[in-house]
């Protein structure tokens, strides 16, 4: 095979700062959608649990733990 078609090995200072920009953009993105459904998420099961038992404090504990799981989720997949 000659390697005719594949790409040159690019050198680690060879980054494009377009894939750098696209990665930070898709994290701006990410980010506050995992927070943001984490909360509806869990909040909504919250709500339902409160509607089936009678009760008024599972829906604000389950927008806390969706708020506390989603951070974990961030954490794990963007901070190490």
């Amino acid at each position: 095979m000659s390697g005719e078609g594949r790409q040159p090995d690019r050198q680690p200072d060879d980054w494009d700062h377009q894939t750098d920009h696209q990665g930070f953009t898709n994290a701006a993105w990410s980010i506050p959608s995992y927070l943001l459904s984490g909360m509806a998420v869990y909040g909504g099961i919250g709500w339902l649990l409160d509607r089936w038992l009678g009760t008024s404090a599972l829906l604000p504990i389950g927008i806390l733990v969706g708020l506390g799981l989603a951070l974990y989720l961030v954490y794990h997949r963007y901070g190490r």
